[in-house]
């Protein structure tokens, strides 16, 4: 079970006006996650409607492959959207940029870098 820390009362929150952009960029890469998701998902060979059933063995190992890579995609595209989700959620209130295991706050250039973060680098360490 994860231990959480409560925020911690020293922390500083982010004034909004430096927050809009923050929440624009999330919500926009939200939905460019979505459009390569759906796009993965319809590109699946399994997916296709005029699959053959019957094919050579290359095919078969084709359509296997293309299949599996469309799958592990999709997976990937979707733990980053939840991570963009997570990190607008905690936006919204109010406890963006400030680390969900700590309770400290983010370094600023770890934000830039990675605006969906939602932990610290010591903390992100530790988890490895």
């Amino acid at each position: 079970m994860k231990k959480r820390i409560k925020l911690n009362k020293d922390a500083v929150s982010f004034p909004m006006f430096l927050l809009k952009p923050v929440k624009f960029f999330l919500e926009k890469r939200i939905e460019k996650l979505k459009k390569n998701k759906n796009s993965l998902v319809g590109g699946d060979p399994f997916k296709d409607e005029n699959r053959v059933l019957n094919n050579s063995l290359e095919e078969d190992v084709d359509e296997q492959l293309g299949h599996f890579e469309s799958q592990v995609k999709v997976k990937f595209l979707t733990k980053q959207m939840v991570q963009f989700r997570k990190a607008l959620s905690r936006l919204k209130i109010g406890k963006y940029g400030v680390c969900e295991e700590c309770g400290k706050m983010i370094d600023t250039d770890r934000l830039a870098i990675k605006p969906e973060a939602t932990l610290c680098v010591k903390c992100e360490k530790a988890r490895f």
